[in-house]
């Protein structure tokens, strides 16, 4: 299911069990979504996990700060009612699906 959301506002940082993640907090048809919850501090400690999420959501909405994303609007991907697996520029053909990303990250670090 694709359609579009606005980004009603977003969180970075360190969850309860001290687990630095994001969300961006979605609104479309009159419901809300999140998108994100992933473990941004890569369990060896390397930080190319959080370089590389941020990096991607501002480049695919669009936007140069982290403070500019609420009031945006996005693509998005997913199943209906479950999770959302990727959002998208709304007018290019920009996408970001972190899920595939990180594991062709990973396979490439691998390599």
């Amino acid at each position: 299911m694709k359609g579009n959301a606005q980004i009603k506002r977003t969180t970075l940082g360190y969850e309860d069990h001290g687990i630095l993640t994001c969300w961006l907090y979605l609104e479309q048809s009159g419901s809300g979504q999140g998108f994100g919850g992933y473990r941004l501090d890569a369990p060896k400690g390397n930080s190319i996990y959080t370089d590389m999420w941020v990096k991607r959501i501002l480049e695919v909405v669009g936007v140069r700060e982290w403070e500019s994303l609420p009031g945006k609007y996005v693509r998005v991907e997913g199943e209906e009612f479950g999770k959302i697996e990727g959002i998208g520029n709304i007018l290019e053909d920009k996408w970001f699906y972190p899920a595939k990303e990180l594991k062709e990250k990973e396979e490439n670090d691998e390599s």
